[in-house]
Parts: C-alpha cells; structure tokens; sequence
C-alpha cells in the first residue's frame, strides 16, 4: 500500500494512493497515518479494504508528511562510504547517529525555508524507514519486523551550523523545513530490498545525486538493532538512512549551496518523488 496525508498544514486527513494514481479518502477507518494505526496489524486490515469502495479526494490537495505525530526524527551521518569520502571524513565504525527536531518536518512538496543568514544550506536525498513496532534491545535478527514501510526524506541540511559552530550536528539539521517526508509511506511489503533501491536529486534540473542504497555501510536491520539499545523506539519514529555522494558540501573546486528560488527535485525508486521551491526565510 501507499499511505498519504492531505490537506492544508496541520489538517491533514489519512488516504491511500489506489492503481490509478489516485487518492481514496481513508478517515472513515483510521484518524491518521500516525502511531497504533501504521503497527502490522492495522495496516493488515487497511490491507484487507477494497480501495474502489473509499470515496475518491477530488482536486489537487496538498499532499502532507506521510507520517503524523512523529515521536523521533532520528538521522544517520556518513552512511555511505563514498559521501564519506566527499566529505573528507573516515567511514564510521559504528552508526553516527543525530537528531532532527520534529518541528522540522514538512512535505514533500512545501517550500525548504533557507534560514536567515544562511549561504550554506545543503540537500541529501535518503531512504527513510517507518518504525510500526514498538521495541529495545531488538535483535538484528528480528529487526525488519518492527518496520512499517519507507518513504523519500531529504535531510537538509544547513553547514556552517552543523560543522563550524561548535557542539553536534543536531543544530545544523533541524531549522523549520528541513525535513520534507513523502509523498508516500511505502508498506514494507511493497519494497522487495530496501537495499537495491535508486536514489537521486536534482537542483534546477542538474542532477547532483545518483545512488543506490546497496551502498550503505550499515543497512537497515543494523540500524534499527544499534539504535534500540540506546533508546526505545515507537511506532511512528523516523529513521534516516544516510545519503550518497552528491551534496553540495564535497561538490569541486568549490562546493555549491542552496539559494532562495531555486528548485529541488529527488526520488527513490518505488517510493515516489519530492519537488520543493527554495524561499527565505521571514
């Protein structure tokens, strides 16, 4: 299934994309694509629902973040280990993990605030994994049952904050906009490998990502395994995998950032597309 949210800022209504593209109205069964109702077994009875008999959303509503109520926003750094390289930096030996403040999500299709001051703000296409099972201490083993589906994520990201400013890369991450989520949440039975997936963006048509997530240094069940022992994770929780190589910080001779009025575009095979307009910030 493709879960979706739609509608105006903070009224989003949950539905589900049907085989012909287009939006079913699912608020007669669940109140949102949020927490207990993306475990496995709701989403085994959404399932189990004939989408001809949802009523059809007319028009062209705004599509929102495909998950409500995010409890955590928790992001990979350096993932990959040619985006390690770009960015002169070793590849992990252990996950380095960091947070996006919820605050930060929008959706896929919102306009990306460059914050006031800012002449680094960056893009970083990733694959984002739905948490539907709450749990700790989750064997890896185990960990692919405590997914719910995926989704396209860009983590922009702001550098001068994240690395010149002293402390963690939390700050430099987290500014209003920074974490368009959508257009859908891809059930994870839609998606035969999560680690055999295309992934791209483009800036004003140029594109600057091209990879695929078979690349990731820790795969999706090391992550989820690693990061239930330093905290409980919930149904609804964000994680971001990391992104390849292509930001505009390890672009030569000189690195290339966002402007106000330009466009993002970016992807993952079978998850959909974002398209974002870059304004600045009041």
């Amino acid at each position: 299934m493709k879960l979706l949210r739609y509608g105006e800022k903070g009224q989003e209504k949950p539905g589900l994309l049907d085989a012909q593209g287009q939006i079913r109205d699912l608020s007669g069964h669940i109140d949102d694509i949020a927490g207990q109702a993306i475990t496995a077994e709701r989403l085994a009875t959404l399932q189990r629902l004939d989408p001809t008999s949802l009523p059809v959303v007319t028009g062209s509503p705004r599509i929102g973040p495909c998950v409500g109520r995010v409890g955590k926003f928790i992001c990979i750094g350096l993932n990959y280990a040619d985006h390690a390289a770009e960015s002169g930096l070793d590849v992990p030996k252990e996950p380095v993990v960091f947070n996006k403040w919820t605050s930060a999500i929008c959706g896929p299709n919102d306009n990306v605030e460059i914050p006031r001051g800012s002449i680094k703000t960056d893009w970083e296409v990733e694959l984002g994994v739905v948490i539907g099972k709450a749990g700790r201490y989750i064997d890896e083993a185990n960990a692919m049952d405590h997914v719910a589906g995926y989704c396209v994520i860009n983590d922009v990201s702001e550098r001068e904050w994240q690395i010149e400013r002293g402390g963690t890369w939390d700050k430099g991450k987290g500014f209003d906009t920074f974490g368009p989520l959508g257009p859908w949440l891809v059930t994870k039975d839609e998606i035969a490998d999560p680690h055999a997936l295309d992934l791209w963006l483009e800036v004003d048509g140029k594109r600057y990502q091209n990879g695929n997530t078979r690349t990731m240094v820790f795969k999706v069940p090391e992550l989820i395994a690693y990061l239930s022992r330093c905290m409980s994770l919930q149904p609804g929780d964000v994680i971001s995998t990391g992104t390849p190589p292509g930001v505009g910080l390890g672009i030569k001779p000189e690195p290339i950032y966002l402007k106000p009025g330009q466009e993002m575009r970016l992807g993952i095979a079978g998850l959909g597309e974002q398209k974002q307009r870059t304004v600045q910030a009041d």
